[in-house]
Parts: structure tokens; C-alpha cells; sequence
């Protein structure tokens, strides 16, 4: 099966391969990638924030020193999702009144990838808040979709997955709270992993008001890598990771997975279906056993009510909603108790199956709108769909605090389609290397 691609640039180990083995320098890497920025970039405005000259600096001094046996990534270039903060780079989330403010320290994934030797060439775009599926703001602009300039690439990730999908830079790290990582994956032709809630530190990424205030992670968010292939992402998760977690290795062959692709909160459009029913169908042939219902999924609708609810408290932090009310403390407290026993549920589920199949979005990437999309339709096989609705495949996995892999399976109109690969909590590389089978079997 084929899907759209944009570039043959080399991922990041690749990358590293080729600097380790010395067919090209750190330097000459960095060079490289600013060339593809300032070239590829006036098409897209997916780099906002470059920090171009320190990088040629870091470069230079890498240049010359002895290849260090523990950095995995030495030299090479990425860049990183606006919000999170980098040491003398500016940090606003979109907002005009802190356009000027600088970070005084490098969030923790930010040290983390440094001392794997990643170089950043600076920051890609976000919405406001990192609040929609566009990534555009008053300070930076409009981000466009690589793949069609008239449509998002996503968001809040977005400028980090056209980054990638573009051939600019071989990995990036974002967010995800309501598909942040994967809807921009899925829009832009790439892959994304949504890391279980709590294994990937967040401090350093802080909403600009709450700047050097060490806040708490947030519920329901997480910090998860992007890249154009499966290795890249593991390696990632491997750096960042706060927990030592290891991969089951079970064969594909071996392996249980259940198919959803309707939701009873919103449809799916026929675009996302079609090449998702033809990837499963191509497993099948392969020798895959897939599922297509199951008694054991937990009530899709309500789940769908209770993450909405949760996430509304949690992104304005208690400050009353539209309706003018403000959750009490027994209101959060019976919120986490409904999330515990959703999560109860789908341990439950996975006690039979090893994946669940589904789209990380019942949308292909969207035309650019004025506003937020969340604040009107969505078209969805020819009828308009509220857009809140569409959350709904995001929060299969976010509500539940589980992890989600998604790769590329095919397209629809030259715009590409994403699947995510879902399993337990703590099942990260599991999903990764599931998702990587199901790649070679889908492509080759």
C-alpha cells in the first residue's frame, strides 16, 4: 500500500550512522538542515524560532571532538515543539504579551536530547494555548500542511509534524492531550507516539504565565517524539523515558487486535475508513487476527462525556467554564474516580487483546479556517459534524492514560492517512514495535 511522501532525507539514526562513520560532520548535518529550513520553510512556516548560529557553534566544537560511545544522537539536528523551553530562546505559546519573554533553562526532554548529542536549530509552530487542530497565532502565522499548503498540518504539534514530513529535520518531540501528536502524524503522512501518561517528564513546558514556577505535569498530557519511521521513535522514548520499560516481544503472528473504527460520538469520514478497512484487510491476508466488535470495550459515548470534562477543567485549570460554573474539589475528585475505572476497564480489555486498531482522527487533514477549529464543523462525509465531537478518537487512548503509536497506512486524495496502534498502560514500545510490523507489511 502506498502513502503520500514528501522526502528521502535520512532519519535521525541513520543520521547519527553517517556522522559516527564519518560521511559527514556534525557541522556539515547543521548545515545541511538549515539549508532545507531556509529553503523548504518560506513554503510552510514550520521553524518560527531558529537559533541557527548557536547550533553552527555546538557543530563546530562537536567537530572536533572524539565520537562519544553514549550519544546516540551526536549531531544530529532536530528541532523542538514551541512550548517547551529552551535556554535563552523565546517561549509564548502563541501569545503576543509574551513574545519577548526567554526561558532561563532547557525543559528536561530539551537537556535530555542535548546530552544524547541532538543539536536544536530552534522551535516549531503551535495555536495559541496549543488548544486547536491548526497551528497558527498572531506572533508567528499560519503553519500550512506539507502536503497540501491549503489544508493544517495539525495541532498543537503541527509545526513539529510538517517539520518532519518536509525533510527539515529528521525527529522531533511534542505534546498530546487531545490527539497533539497523533492528529498531526495522521494529517501530515509521519509517524507519532503518544507516551503513557506520566512516563516522559514535562517540566521546562509551562504555560508562559506560569513561567519558572515549576508547575505539576497536568493531567491527561504527555510529551511524545515524531518521526518518519518506527526506530526513531523508540530510540526517543528510550532518551526521555522516567521509567525502565522493556518490550514483551510478542510475534505479530501471536498477537490479539481489535479493529474500531466508529464511535457513537462522531462518524468516521469514508476518506480515513477506506484506507484503514484496506490496511486490515492486507493484515488479515498477512495472517493477523482482527477483530471487528468486542462486549469488553468500555462505553464509548460516556467515556467520550467524562474526557471531555476532565480535559475542559483541566486545560482552564478549575477557572469557571462556558456555563459560567467552576469544579468544586469533590467535582476533580469524582472525576479521577471516573477515569480510574475507565482505565480498570480497558487493563480489562487488554487482558484479552494485545492492540486496538483505530483512526487518530475520523478526519483527513482539514482546510485552514479562521478561528479555532473546535469552535465550529467539521465536514464529515458531506455533512457538518460539531468539531469537539472529532476528539473523540484522541480521547480513546488520552482518557484511559494509555499509550498509542501511529503510523501512516495510506491516502485518500493525496492526503495521508494515519492509524493508531493502542495497548496497556506502560506498553509503550510494545505499540512501537507492533506498529513497525504493521508497517512492513503495509509497505514493505
Amino acid at each position: 500500500m502506498a502513502y503520500p511522501t514528501l522526502t528521502k532525507k535520512p532519519g535521525a539514526i541513520e543520521l547519527a550512522h553517517a556522522i559516527r562513520h564519518g560521511e559527514m560532520s556534525p557541522l556539515e548535518a547543521v548545515e545541511a538542515a538549515i539549508a532545507r529550513i531556509e529553503h523548504v520553510d518560506a513554503h510552510i512556516n514550520a521553524v518560527v524560532v531558529t537559533d541557527f548560529d548557536r547550533a553552527r557553534d555546538r557543530a563546530k566544537t562537536m567537530t572536533g571532538e572524539r565520537l562519544p560511545k553514549n550519544q546516540p544522537l551526536f549531531g544530529v539536528p532536530m528541532t523542538i515543539k514551541e512550548s517547551f523551553d529552551i535556554e535563552g530562546l523565546p517561549t509564548c505559546w502563541g501569545h503576543e504579551e509574551y513574545a519577548e519573554s526567554t526561558a532561563k533553562r532547557d525543559a528536561r526532554v530539551v537537556h535530555q536530547l542535548k546530552a544524547a548529542g541532538a543539536i536544536f536549530l530552534g522551535k516549531t509552530n503551535v495555536p495559541p494555548d496549543l488548544t486547536d487542530w491548526q497551528s497558527t497565532n498572531p506572533v508567528y502565522g499560519r503553519t500550512n500542511n506539507p502536503h497540501d499548503h491549503d489544508r493544517s498540518p495539525g495541532g498543537s504539534s503541527g509545526g513539529s509534524a510538517a517539520a518532519v514530513a518536509s525533510g527539515m529535520v529528521p525527529c522531533e518531540y511534542g505534546t498530546d492531550i487531545g490527539g497533539s501528536v497523533r492528529v498531526p502524524a495522521h494529517f501530515c503522512g509521519i509517524w507519532g507516539h503518544k507516551t503513557s501518561w506520566g512516563l516522559i517528564s514535562k517540566h521546562g513546558h509551562d504555560h508562559p504565565s506560569m513561567a519558572g514556577k515549576d508547575g505539576h505535569d497536568g493531567v491527561l498530557s504527555i510529551a511524545g517524539p515524531l518521526a518518519r519511521n518506527a526506530a526513531d521513535l523508540r530510540l526517543l522514548v528510550e532518551l526521555t523515558q522516567a521509567l525502565p520499560l522493556r518490550s514483551r516481544g510478542k510475534p505479530l503472528a501471536d498477537c490479539r487486535f481489535l479493529l474500531m473504527i466508529d464511535h457513537p460520538s462522531c462518524p468516521t469520514d469514508d476518506a480515513v475508513r477506506g484506507p484503514i478497512e484496506a490496511a486490515a484487510a492486507e493484515l488479515e491476508r498477512a495472517g493477523m487476527r482482527i477483530d471487528r466488535a468486542s462486549a469488553l470495550v468500555p462505553e464509548l459515548q460516556a467515556q467520550q462525556a467524562e474526557y471531555m470534562r476532565m480535559l475542559n477543567v483541566a486545560m482552564a485549570r478549575g477557572m469557571p467554564g462556558p456555563d459560567g460554573k467552576r469544579a468544586s474539589a469533590t467535582d476533580w475528585f469524582d472525576m479521577l474516580d471516573a477515569q480510574t475505572r475507565n482505565e480498570n476497564a480497558w487493563h480489562h480489555l487488554f487482558e484479552t487483546y494485545d492492540f486496538v486498531l483505530a483512526p487518530p482522527a475520523p478526519v483527513l487533514a482539514v482546510p485552514h479556517r479562521d478561528g479555532r477549529v473546535f469552535d465550529g464543523t467539521i465536514a464529515i462525509n458531506g455533512a457538518e459534524q460539531p468539531a469537539g465531537t472529532a476528539l473523540c478518537w484522541a480521547g480513546l487512548a488520552t482518557y484511559p492514560n494509555l499509550p498509542a503509536t501511529v503510523l501512516p497506512v495510506g491516502e485518500t486524495g493525496g492526503l495521508p492517512c494515519g492509524m493508531q496502534v493502542v495497548s496497556r498502560r506502560w506498553a509503550d514500545f510494545d505499540c512501537i514495535a507492533a506498529a513497525e510490523a504493521i508497517g512492513k507489511i503495509l509497505h514493505g
